[in-house]
């Protein structure tokens, strides 16, 4: 595992190179004392480990003691391809596999290995992250901010992972998709409207309140 240190705000996240099959990719990881899981973040469509809403949900989650990794799902060559082509940020297969592969890798390096792991996923990230889950039934938990869960299909009935679902108030289409995708979901599940919030969350407190449920969800399903 290669890592060096990188100032993100205030909570030091560690870059680490995550060699998956053929390719190796960038991410940002950070354990606080007395860890008590481990959060993989699935970005959005067109995003990366530097998404700043994710970042911010990631510090959230690191103060109530929970680790996270930031991976980005596609290469640098892949990105400046999608940044033309917009192609590879829907393609759910690819970016679900990524994410496999980089549930697997934390499994192999000694200091991570033995976390729970849950996902957290943002637009099609969400869809990202449930088909993983669905090859990955030991993930305790996900939760999804503004997401498209819909896009992951015949995935919502397999997954076995306590799902939460994040949806703005104002963001009306989304709120549609993920009641749609709630009622497909087989698994432990709940989903809330943050009254006031748009599909970004760019609202006074209602990133807050996202990270708030986000670590409430994960300390539950990772045992406390």
């Amino acid at each position: 595992m290669r890592e060096r240190a990188v100032d993100k705000g205030r909570m030091e996240q560690r870059a680490v190179q995550l060699s998956i099959g053929a390719v190796t990719l960038e991410g940002y990881l950070h354990i606080p004392p007395k860890a008590r899981g481990m959060v993989i973040f699935a970005h959005g469509s067109g995003s990366s480990r530097n998404s700043p809403r994710n970042l911010y949900v990631a510090r959230a989650l690191n103060k109530a003691g929970l680790a996270t990794l930031l991976p980005d799902l596609l290469t640098a060559k892949e990105e400046a391809e999608d940044d033309l082509t917009a192609r590879l940020r829907f393609d759910i297969s690819l970016l679900a596999s990524r994410l496999v592969g980089a549930t697997d890798w934390l499994s192999k390096n000694a200091s991570t290995m033995n976390f729970n792991v849950g996902y957290f996923g943002a637009s099609t990230g969400a869809a990202v992250a449930i088909v993983a889950a669905a090859e990955r039934p030991k993930i305790k938990a996900i939760v999804s901010r503004g997401g498209r869960p819909d896009l992951a299909k015949s995935a919502l009935s397999l997954v076995k992972a306590p799902t939460l679902l994040i949806v703005g108030g104002e963001d009306d289409v989304v709120i549609g998709l993920n009641q749609r995708a709630y009622d497909q979901l087989g698994a432990e599940k709940e989903l809330v409207v943050i009254p006031g919030a748009t599909h970004l969350f760019e609202e006074p407190g209602t990133l807050e309140e996202v990270a708030q449920l986000a670590s409430n969800w994960f300390t539950k399903h990772f045992g406390g």
